[in-house]
């Protein structure tokens, strides 16, 4: 066994040429290495559930539209239960949202509320006036 005896009382060496080394970037060195860089990320996205959409019958439709179009004649508010297909992989999820109907455009099938909120008629699985 060697004696360090000759070396053990020696100041610390700071280097002239280099600046000394923070210690974040000291505990840097020895954080853990990923091989797998995202993997992770690609685990969690394929455990995330998406909803699948339901298909509404014409007796169904007919009732959306017509609590639609009531509720927007009398500038009452409702509440819209909507589909909204995920950007990254089949199915979606379903949201809630509610407020009063600013228009509603037959054409392209789409009404607005008047928080700015545009939802396609054809995605809508409920709406009732509150």
């Amino acid at each position: 066994m060697k004696n360090f005896d000759d070396i053990i009382n020696l100041p610390h060496h700071i280097s002239k040429k280099h600046p000394q080394m923070s210690m974040l970037d000291r505990a840097a060195q020895f954080s853990p290495f990923a091989a797998l860089t995202g993997y992770s990320d690609a685990i969690d996205e394929a455990a995330r559930v998406t909803e699948e959409q339901v298909e509404l019958d014409d007796s169904q439709r007919q009732e959306i539209d017509r609590v639609l179009r009531e509720a927007y004649e009398m500038g009452r508010p409702v509440e819209i239960t909507y589909f909204v297909p995920d950007e990254r992989k089949a199915g979606g999820a379903y949201v809630v949202t509610a407020g009063v109907i600013k228009a509603i455009d037959p054409v392209s099938r789409v009404v607005e509320l008047q928080s700015r909120v545009k939802i396609r008629i054809d995605s809508i699985q409920r709406a009732v006036q509150m």
